[in-house]
């Protein structure tokens, strides 16, 4: 008494030669696809960081140019107020 069919084995064998790479190529695009799309998204992530840092460049350099304005009109001024001074000596 027999409990498989030889043929039926032959087929199964067959079935699992075939698509058992099928999967394994399914699973590694799979794989594929999930590390490019967090790459993608990492590179995202940078440009957004890039110009933010950017922007807070651009604010830096105009606020130490209204500060370079101010601390000239200071100078000025107390350049006046020596001269003033000397003058009134």
């Amino acid at each position: 008494m027999t409990f498989y069919d030889p043929d039926a084995v032959v087929w199964a064998l067959g079935s699992l030669v075939l698509i058992v790479p099928v999967v394994i190529v399914a699973i590694r695009q799979s794989g594929a696809t999930t590390r490019a799309k967090a790459q993608l998204a990492r590179e995202r992530e940078y440009q957004r960081l890039t110009e933010l840092s950017v922007t807070a460049q651009e604010v830096t350099d105009q606020k130490l140019g209204e500060i370079a304005a101010q601390l000239a009109d200071i100078s000025r001024r107390v350049t006046s107020v020596e001269w003033s001074l000397k003058e009134i000596e």
